[in-house]
């Protein structure tokens, strides 16, 4: 059976076959513990980390050593929000994020509530971004850290990252930032954007599921963390584990892949995307969901009036693969809490649709997706009708 088109990219992406070819032999031959100092085995399995730790630093110009390895972007927010709110508890007790954020961000801030954090979820405007002006309003003298993403998994939307680190140094707060959907896809600089601690997802850039990393900032200031899983003190004791060796090292490969190719990637991409859209605005009542001047370049949310996005995904499942949210809801029937923050109605929310392009996507590609999202919709409408 031909598999459909795949437009799912936020979701997870396919492994690079470069990626793969880089990780085989930590599976067989070099399957050392990257823990073991006394042998080989051990010193092979750690100079692959190290070697994966510098990459990926070097994709948002970290120190390696500002680097921890854990199991997904999940995991990292976990350990950065939960890890901060434990260290500075003698400062205060207040979180600052927003009401779009990932279910990692937002799940960890509710359960916080319950021992006792002061957690404000910020609103959007209607193109998806936070106001700045609301942000700076919501500082009290409790505030602790902003936990905002750089980019939205839904509609790609990308938050002033610029004007929130400006304001974390403003009033001596930490900044977390998830950039699990925006690192490899546009340029990320921890530096020149100033944040403090930053989640990022190996298997949403062309490498394995289940590693991770999180970014936590040595200097200027030197971030403190509360480890959230006690052991052998692996990861400067803030991630106690047996390493993934084979994941880290796809991971780290993936890294260079994107640093290499990102500007040429971006740049197709955005055609490609820009082309999907038009045709399908161009079949009237068709909307496009957030900015559409900040966002990344392979992302586009669209409502489609006189559908839904079931009936839609029903049709075209043999065809393409999309979806109507983001994966880690998407077993959930009510509409995007995204979408509804945006002020998008709830049956509109229920008609978009998520197309997230990738690597591996071709002009080709694009073209069949129009012509069967054409038909598609036309057939929809028709029966509404009738």
């Amino acid at each position: 059976m031909k598999q459909p088109i795949y437009l799912d990219n936020n979701a997870t992406t396919p492994i690079d076959e470069r990626v793969l070819q880089e990780m085989l032999p930590y599976f067989t031959q070099n399957f050392g513990n990257a823990a073991s100092r006394t042998h080989v085995y051990g010193w092979i399995a750690q100079e692959a980390t190290d070697l994966a730790r510098e990459r990926i630093a070097q994709l948002v110009n970290a120190h390696p050593k500002e680097i921890i390895f854990t199991s997904g972007s999940t995991e990292s927010a976990n350990l950065a929000i939960k890890g901060v709110y434990e260290a500075y508890s003698s400062k205060g007790n207040h979180i600052i994020t927003c009401v779009t954020e990932h279910k990692a961000v937002l799940d960890t801030c509710k359960h916080l509530e319950k021992f006792g954090a002061d957690v404000t979820y910020l609103p959007v405007k209607n193109d998806g971004r936070i106001n700045i002006n609301v942000l700076e309003k919501n500082i009290k003298p409790s505030t602790i850290l902003i936990a905002i993403m750089y980019a939205n998994n839904e509609i790609g939307v990308i938050q002033p990252v610029k004007e929130i680190a400006a304001i974390a140094r403003k009033y001596h707060l930490l900044f977390f930032c998830d950039a699990a959907q925006a690192a490899g896809k546009i340029p990320v600089d921890v530096i020149n954007d100033d944040i403090h601690l930053l989640s990022l997802s190996a298997h949403k850039m062309y490498g394995p599921k289940g590693v991770g990393a999180l970014y936590v900032r040595r200097k200027d200031p030197r971030i403190k963390l509360i480890a959230q899983m006690d052991g052998g003190g692996h990861e400067n004791n803030m991630r106690s584990g047996t390493l993934n060796v084979p994941g880290i090292v796809g991971f780290g490969k993936a890294c260079e892949i994107c640093m290499n190719e990102m500007s040429h990637e971006a740049e197709r991409l955005c055609a490609l995307r820009n082309k999907l859209e038009a045709s399908l605005v161009a079949l009237n009542n068709v909307f496009i969901n957030g900015s559409t001047q900040y966002r990344l370049p392979h992302v586009t949310n669209l409502s489609f009036e006189g559908a839904t996005a079931n009936g839609l995904i029903s049709a075209l499942h043999k065809i393409v693969a999309v979806s109507s949210g983001s994966a880690c809801t998407s077993a959930l029937s009510e509409p995007s809490y995204v979408l509804k923050a945006l002020g998008v109605s709830d049956e509109r929310a229920n008609a978009s649709l998520r197309f997230a392009l990738g690597r591996f996507t071709t002009e080709e590609d694009i073209t069949i997706v129009i012509e069967a999202i054409t038909a598609s919709i036309k057939n929809l409408r028709h029966q509404t009708i009738h």
